[in-house]
């Protein structure tokens, strides 16, 4: 199953995303089949997303065909929620080769960063670059969405406190960072510099996450690329390593690094391309 947020006269709403559109949560209601949260962020927290899911595949997806759509072509995607109470990201995830992989030391642990919640938008919104900054560069990653309140889950467990994945763009004060190291945060913390949507694509879409393509985009031209197969740390240890460290809540979500990063300037276009997601597409302004 796929969900979104739609800008609706004003309002933003929730739908579920099928071959012929996106239908309103809010219609779906309508129709008798259930009362369901008409916002992405009220139904995580009220952690019904499995529940939703299991109509969708039972009997929902046929009914759906019969209720008023909203076209792709009109869609107007808003972000999938506005205020997940953490934005967590680690950082260099992605080794070339499996030879590398092989190689890396198993006692290794991500370095982590957070972001507030200021910092995000969603597609189609303007990524600003600041004034004090000369280096802002993009990185196209998976995030995973957390739907059930959990603490110090295993790898095992990790599935089933999942809502699912989108695709996110993490933005970095390059210039900044590279005074220091320790300037990590601060380099990633300003306004606009965390994107994601246009979709939540629910984990049981995905046989395999492993086989899953992440590419890093500028202009419509693919930078970086690499699959999950080449993570050092894969999706369900990330959850479980941050899990042992504190409650995660639903909403959450925990970006899982990147194949590269794109340098931005005034004009350019920042794109997320994740192989079963609609593609992220962000522009780029001047604060």
């Amino acid at each position: 199953m796929k969900l979104t947020m739609l800008h609706i006269e004003g309002d933003e709403k929730a739908a579920i995303v099928t071959d012929r559109g996106c239908v309103l949560l809010e219609s779906v209601n309508e129709a008798g089949e259930g009362q369901w949260e008409t916002r992405l962020d009220e139904l995580l927290r009220s952690e019904r997303v499995d529940e939703l899911n299991d109509w969708y595949r039972s009997s929902g997806s046929v009914q759906l065909q019969s209720m008023p759509a909203i076209s792709r072509e009109a869609a107007q995607y808003a972000p999938l929620y506005r205020h997940p109470r953490k934005i967590w990201g680690i950082g260099m995830n992605y080794v070339e080769k499996a030879e590398e992989l092989a190689s890396t030391p198993p006692d290794m642990e991500p370095v982590c960063f957070m972001k507030p919640d200021t910092s995000l938008i969603g597609p189609g919104e303007a990524i600003r670059l600041p004034a004090i900054s000369e280096r802002v560069t993009a990185e196209s990653e998976i995030g995973i969405i957390i739907g059930k309140t959990c603490k110090a889950v295993t790898e095992e467990e990790a599935p089933g406190i999942v809502a699912g994945y989108t695709p996110t763009l993490d933005m970095t004060a390059q210039d900044i960072h590279a005074k220091n190291p320790r300037f990590l945060g601060r380099s990633k913390c300003f306004d606009t510099f965390f994107s994601f949507g246009p979709h939540l694509v629910t984990v049981d879409e995905f046989d395999d996450l492993n086989g899953i393509t992440v590419q890093t985009g500028l202009n419509g031209r693919v930078t970086h690329s690499n699959t999950v197969a080449n993570m050092i740390y894969r999706p369900f240890f990330i959850v479980s390593y941050f899990s042992q460290m504190m409650t995660l809540l639903p909403g959450d979500i925990i970006m899982t690094g990147t194949p590269g990063s794109v340098l931005l300037r005034e004009g350019d276009i920042a794109e997320a391309r994740i192989s079963g997601f609609e593609p992220l597409f962000n522009p780029v302004a001047k604060e």
